[in-house]
């Protein structure tokens, strides 16, 4: 948020920074917070509608994943970044870092709801049952009871579809956003300031890894957390 407030020109009399200069790690960052954030939430609403009683819900939620889980990842991309404007009236402009996070959302929410749907299968129903028979409503049964246990208990797979995610962030390149593998790729190639590639691209490798590897680490850190909770 705090990097939407400053390119949008929200302090110290900055300048708003149009989408398309946006470019580099910045871009890579918040495309990977913000649609695993956003597409978090999504994914939990899909995985009960799937596990739910309604028929309609549970048909639609299963329409979706399917549907999303289908496709590639590239395919989303270019339907969002270059498909869908052509189909909008010509006075309609989305932006286009915009709709590609709208394609990554949709995209990473399927995948997270089948996830979730497995710890959800792994519960017990008696937790259920039993607090319904208290009467506990739906929503804070859900809340405070089934979902705790159920995302403690998918934690590594979580973890590793989070990493898979923001690695797909490379693939933005495609539709010409501008991300960091872009910016090595483009000192590479920059003729008045030419920059060695190799370096540039293991400095884009390092990054990488090192994202991914800290996410892992506090994974692991929520699962030593959750064991020590479990043993007290």
């Amino acid at each position: 948020m705090v990097v939407l407030w400053l390119m949008g020109g929200g302090a110290l009399g900055l300048d708003p920074v149009p989408t398309s200069k946006w470019g580099g790690l910045p871009v890579m960052l918040m495309l990977a917070v913000l649609f695993l954030g956003i597409g978090f939430p999504i994914a939990i609403l899909l995985a009960l509608g799937r596990r739910g009683s309604l028929p309609v819900a549970r048909a639609i939620c299963t329409f979706i994943i399917e549907l999303v889980r289908g496709l590639p990842l590239v395919g989303l991309l270019f339907v969002a970044a270059i498909l869908l404007p052509l189909f909008l009236p010509p006075d309609w402009t989305i932006d286009k870092l915009f709709r590609t996070l709208v394609a990554l959302t949709i995209f990473s929410s399927a995948y997270l709801a089948e996830v979730v749907r497995g710890g959800l299968q792994g519960l017990d129903k008696g937790q259920g049952e039993a607090a319904r028979a208290l009467g506990i409503p739906y929503w804070k049964m859900v809340g405070h009871i089934i979902l705790p246990q159920a995302i403690q208990n998918v934690i590594p797979p979580l973890t590793n579809t989070a990493i898979v995610m923001v690695k797909n962030t490379s693939l933005v390149l495609i539709v010409g956003i501008f991300d960091m593998l872009s910016a090595a790729r483009g000192a590479a190639t920059d003729p008045t300031w030419p920059a060695p590639s190799t370096e540039g691209y293991l400095f884009v490798a390092a990054l990488y890894f090192a994202i991914c590897f800290s996410i892992s680490i506090y994974a692991r850190h929520l699962e030593n957390g959750v064991r020590a909770r479990s043993h007290s």
